[in-house]
């Protein structure tokens, strides 16, 4: 399925503290042709101070800010809720471009239940990311 056409997104967010994950996944989603554009965030804290600087650009944030956003629960400072907590907070334009797809080693059925909770989460996916995963991932 991976055809050479234009990728489905522009701009892809990975929130991971580990950075061994980032750079992993990171690799798959550029072999899986999916964006154009990475960016990588080994803290919860930086990402949202990211997007907070990307609304404050108006009309040329529709263009930066990521299209999905790949969350890693088990973080340290702020974990993958706490980021959500927050991301509820940003412009109405932020949340409803930025699909965030919770990307975690977390198995516990607790995690996957209170994702659901947030509205602004489309996907539970555990990891490892996979081809498979990319080429289905439809957010």
């Amino acid at each position: 399925m991976s055809d050479k056409g234009k990728p489905r997104y522009f701009n892809v967010m990975l929130i991971d503290d580990n950075e061994i994950d980032n750079l992993i996944n990171q690799k798959m989603i550029e072999a899986a042709n999916i964006t154009q554009n990475i960016f990588t965030h080994t803290g919860a804290r930086s990402a949202i101070e990211f997007l907070k600087n990307i609304e404050k650009l108006g009309d040329l944030s529709e263009k930066i800010l990521p299209d999905v956003i790949f969350l890693d629960i088990d973080m340290p400072l702020m974990d993958g809720f706490q980021f959500l907590d927050e991301f509820e907070k940003l412009h109405e334009p932020t949340k409803t471009k930025c699909k965030i797809v919770m990307l975690t080693s977390s198995i516990n059925p607790q995690d996957v239940n209170k994702s659901k909770e947030y509205i602004y989460v489309k996907k539970y996916i555990n990891k490892p990311l996979s081809q498979e995963n990319l080429e289905k991932l439809n957010v």
